[in-house]
């Protein structure tokens, strides 16, 4: 709703009570630009539309406006409804008829609509007619198999003369849901449905996180506000923490990497003019240039991340080249930057001289044991001195790296009381010379939140543990830093 989308698909309030407790719940919202709409299907065959249990189930929930399919392919019609193609225009024109009846917004959603055109085209136009003339308020044109490619959305959206508005829903199974969707709109389309972060049944649908800003930046047609668009990459990023789905990267737009930079040369263009390497200016969208660090990097990616870092000093200066010989000469040994920000920092700052030690290892021991049921157990005793004080501690965990974490969480708790938020959200490991056997280097990439803040560090060893420990030292550090 504070993004500004128009309409927000709560379900199927007919399908379980799941769905019908929702609608329940969403009154209690003072929602200010979304109208809150119930999704269905046209009434029963064999059931007049007053009585169909389905559109009656849509009234009881009193949404602001109904979104319900009908079948516009006649393979589906015979096949999937067992019914006659004009029974089947029948009840989509009494379903549509009855809803608005009751002072309803009704949105049809032609299901199968170009599959079914490209098969029968007088069929399914004549379906399109029946929910027009039924006084549908949008007919909504659906891509259900997702197999569509944009020259035949637009060729095919051409050939419809009705007057009722036009949407379109796209399915991505041939890659093409939002350029679908984008071709949609430029022929006339005036609703577009999808999902954010594009998530959908099968490869999903289309990703609004995509076609919002393609609407309005690219489009220039004003779907939502200036200042509500930089609520996109926000606002996405909170659904995946609502859901617990690990957001893509690789995202268009909102994603981690949408404005990421590592080569030298990209990095060097930017740093003189953001347009030679950036499509738009990530600000616009909610999101932020990232300069990355690697053996790629020039001396202008020591430059820049050195500024965001608010670390300053000139190109010229003999530091930007001896720190980018030691992330070389790194990640010769295996350590990866690019994807540790924490680690970057703190390796700058230390070779900088403004790091400061915040405590120091006395020592650590990890066991792990097996009881006769099976069961593993690990347990990791740790002695730190911090400000001048010995801490002996112990503690357990789900295995090795969690416990080794927790002791050294529970040994510092009492020094610094801002760590008790901080928690790993994840934990990579990866194979850097995996001819050496169990001999071979290992990587391990930790990420850490506090709940506000994300950052990720790293780590590299033979020894596992070992390459666990130096990731976790660099994760407290970088939070204790940023505090101080």
């Amino acid at each position: 709703d504070n993004l500004g989308v128009h309409y927000i698909e709560g379900g199927w309030p007919y399908s379980n009570p799941k769905e019908t407790e929702f609608f329940l719940k969403v009154k209690k919202l003072k929602l200010k630009n979304s109208k809150i709409t119930a999704f269905g299907s046209t009434r029963n065959k064999n059931v007049p539309a007053k009585k169909d249990k389905n559109l009656l189930a849509i009234l009881k929930v009193k949404p602001a406006a109904a979104c319900i399919f009908g079948k516009t392919w006649d393979l589906h019609v015979r096949h999937a409804l067992n019914t006659t193609p004009e029974k089947n225009l029948d009840m989509i024109f009494s379903s549509v008829k009855f809803l608005k009846s009751k002072g309803l917004e009704v949105i049809y959603d032609a299901e199968h609509f170009f599959d079914g055109y490209l098969s029968n085209s007088e069929y399914a136009l004549k379906t399109l007619a029946a929910a027009a003339a039924a006084g549908a308020d949008n007919i909504t044109l659906c891509d259900t198999n997702g197999g569509m490619l944009p020259h035949q959305i637009e060729k095919i959206i051409h050939q419809i003369k009705i007057k009722t508005p036009l949407g379109i829903h796209s399915h991505n199974d041939s890659g093409c849901a939002v350029a679908n969707s984008i071709v949609a709109v430029q022929s006339g389309c005036v609703l577009v449905q999808g999902t954010i972060n594009g998530w959908g049944e099968r490869c999903g649908n289309a990703n609004l996180s995509s076609v919002i800003p393609n609407i309005k930046l690219k489009l220039g047609v004003d779907c939502i506000t200036d200042e509500k668009l930089k609520l996109l990459a926000e606002t996405a990023r909170y659904i995946s923490e609502v859901a617990n789905i690990v957001p893509s990267d690789k995202q268009p737009y909102i994603g981690y990497s949408a404005f990421a930079h590592k080569g030298g040369v990209h990095v060097s263009a930017v740093a003189k003019k953001s347009s030679t390497y950036e499509h738009i200016d990530p600000t616009v969208v909610g999101n932020q240039r990232r300069i990355l660090i690697s053996e790629l990097s020039g001396r202008a990616n020591i430059i820049l991340k050195s500024k965001e870092l608010k670390i300053n000093f000139e190109k010229t200066s003999d530091k930007a080249k001896k720190i980018l010989q030691i992330v070389k000469d790194r990640e010769k040994k295996g350590y990866l930057y690019e994807g540790a920000e924490g680690s970057f920092e703190l390796l700058l700052k230390r070779n900088l001289g403004s790091h400061k030690t915040f405590f120091n290892l006395g020592g650590f021991r990890v066991a792990v044991e097996k009881d006769t049921h099976g069961h593993f157990k690990s347990e990791a005793t740790i002695k730190v001195f911090v400000k001048g004080k010995e801490e002996l501690t112990a503690a357990e965990g789900d295995g090795p790296v969690n416990a080794l974490d927790n002791a050294l969480r529970k040994a510092l708790d009492r020094f610094y009381p801002q760590l008790k938020n901080v928690r790993l959200s994840d934990f990579k490991v990866r194979i850097i010379n995996p001819s050496d056997g169990t001999g071979a280097k290992v990587r391990v990439l930790i990420q850490s939140t506090d709940g506000k803040d994300e950052w990720s560090t790293v780590g590299v060893s033979e020894n596992i543990i070992e390459a666990s420990w130096q990731a976790l030292v660099d994760a407290i550090e970088y939070k204790l830093l940023k505090n101080n």
